[in-house]
């Protein structure tokens, strides 16, 4: 009886050995780990929700809607209207007769945004980007269009170009005429993450009876640390300012005027004894007195 028990119990285990097996590999099929981060991703599309969804734009100017789509295979990228239901683009497709809509997207980019030329306060509303997955999946984004004087929107402290030796302290700073909930800052389009390896990020919020005011600083500037760098308050029109990090002396295009250049003193000796030779005995002396005053100067 006991050996009859034993190879039962034997069979039950190679049972569940071989279940457990079984749905390990469906799983696997489900999900992906990548070796990078040891996170569980899907492997299937999903939105990688990193710009705001409020957004807003000032009349006659540019509106932005930042779609972020990962693993998107050969699914289909879509924006639509929600107040009518219009489909205003399918991938790189524009499917409106307004030709202010078209969608910014590089290739090989998981980036589809929404881009409006010279918005308008009949554009406000929620727009969705949407992918063709079934069920099908889709963000929604409320678009605000104000008029300039109402507007809520940051302000770039300083210069629009900032250019700043390697290995120094990159300073940015920002004013918002609001109160804002949160303020993000952009390094082109990834969200500066003050977690990363590269360390050395701060920032400092201050609330201030006129609004918000947010301070980036990065130490030891790399030039990897160039490019354009966008304050996102949340509710607010952004702003942004462009990072040269140099790598030695300033750019050639620093040190141009718009005086023209000087003659060296060797140039106008140079001339004046070509013109000594043309000119004819009675303007010799002339000739000298005009040499002696341009070398005086």
């Amino acid at each position: 009886m006991s050996q009859i028990n034993s190879s039962e119990r034997h069979n039950v285990a190679y049972f569940i050995i071989i279940s457990c097996l079984y749905h390990f590999q469906h799983l696997c099929t489900i999900w992906s780990l990548p070796v990078s981060s040891g996170a569980i991703v899907l492997d299937r599309p999903y939105f990688d929700d990193v710009s705001s969804r409020n957004v807003t734009a000032v009349v006659d100017e540019t509106a932005i809607l930042k779609c972020r789509v990962r693993n998107r295979g050969n699914r289909t990228i879509s924006w639509m209207r929600k107040r009518d239901l219009h489909i205003l683009t399918s991938n790189t497709f524009t499917y409106t007769s307004d030709q202010r809509f078209s969608v910014e997207h590089l290739a090989n980019s998981d980036d589809w945004n929404l881009r409006i030329e010279y918005a308008q306060r009949r554009d406000s509303g929620i727009y969705e980007c949407q992918v063709n997955t079934e069920p099908k999946i889709n963000m929604a984004f409320h678009l605000d269009v104000t008029d300039l004087m109402a507007a809520a929107r940051a302000k770039i402290l300083g210069s629009a170009e900032v250019h700043v030796k390697k290995g120094s302290t990159i300073s940015l700073a920002c004013a918002v005429n609001v109160h804002a909930p949160s303020i993000a800052w952009l390094h082109d389009s990834a969200v500066v993450d003050f977690d990363s390896a590269r360390g050395g990020i701060s920032l400092e919020t201050e609330k201030t009876d006129a609004g918000t005011t947010s301070r980036l600083m990065l130490t030891r500037a790399a030039l990897r640390d160039s490019g354009n760098y966008t304050c996102q308050p949340a509710g607010a029109v952004s702003a942004s300012v462009v990072v040269h990090v140099l790598n030695g002396e300033h750019p050639a295009a620093m040190q141009t005027s718009s005086a023209m250049p000087c003659p060296s003193t060797t140039t106008l000796c140079v001339l004046g004894v070509l013109l000594l030779s043309l000119a004819p005995p009675y303007h010799t002396n002339a000739i000298w007195v005009q040499m002696a005053s341009f070398t005086a100067q």
